[in-house]
């Protein structure tokens, strides 16, 4: 009786595990059927049974087509059966994804993130005027205050001065501008009164009573 034993390790790799070993096993008696018709019935009959397992993905759009493209790949693309929809190529299952781009415009400056260079791109198509002056001391303003959530305690507002005449590409000048930035203590006082409200927030729901 101990020799009739089946054990998962010399049992058949499952392509699809969810579905379970006996779903593995109707579809393999499947590919052995030698009456297309036969197959054709035994393949609609498992799909009925992959939909009855599966009842949370009934909602879910072409949830029909999943399952057809799933009964294929567990066959390993060896069940001649018909299919409503296209049937899936295991060359392209197989094909590697095109690597994505990382969403990095300015890697130089990473610590003022995507928002400031999307920021500094409007600047530079508005008119001269006091809008667009503001606009533009507001984003240098903004970067300072990135620069020291970064590793430091203070920035010269030439060094913000020369990243941003960079990240415009020239096009937005202050280096000669006698118009200071906010001070870098200030920015940091601000920088510890939020993370302070934040603690304190937090230690607040931690103490809120649960009814």
């Amino acid at each position: 009786m101990i020799e009739d034993l089946e054990y998962n390790t010399e049992r058949e790799h499952l392509i699809i595990p969810e579905y379970g070993r006996h779903i593995q096993k109707m579809i393999n008696h499947a590919k052995t059927r030698e009456d297309k018709e036969e197959r054709n019935k035994l393949a609609k009959a498992i799909i009925s049974v992959m939909g009855n397992l599966q009842p949370h993905l009934r909602d879910v759009p072409d949830f029909q087509h999943k399952l057809w493209d799933q009964l294929f790949i567990m066959s390993n693309f060896e069940l001649d059966a018909d299919s409503p929809y296209e049937k899936p190529s295991k060359e392209l299952l197989e094909e590697r994804p095109e690597p994505l781009e990382y969403p990095q415009n300015h890697p130089k400056y990473r610590f003022y993130g995507n928002n400031i260079k999307t920021m500094i791109d409007v600047a530079v198509t508005w008119e001269e005027g006091e809008l667009k002056e503001a606009l533009v001391y507001t984003i240098a303003n903004h970067m300072k205050k990135c620069f020291l959530n970064w590793n430091k305690d203070t920035v010269e507002d030439d060094v913000i001065f020369d990243h941003l005449f960079e990240l415009s590409k020239g096009q937005i000048n202050l280096k000669n501008s006698e118009e200071d930035l906010t001070d870098s203590s200030s920015l940091m006082r601000n920088r510890k009164k939020h993370s302070k409200n934040q603690k304190s927030n937090k230690k607040n729901n931690r103490n809120r009573k649960r009814y």
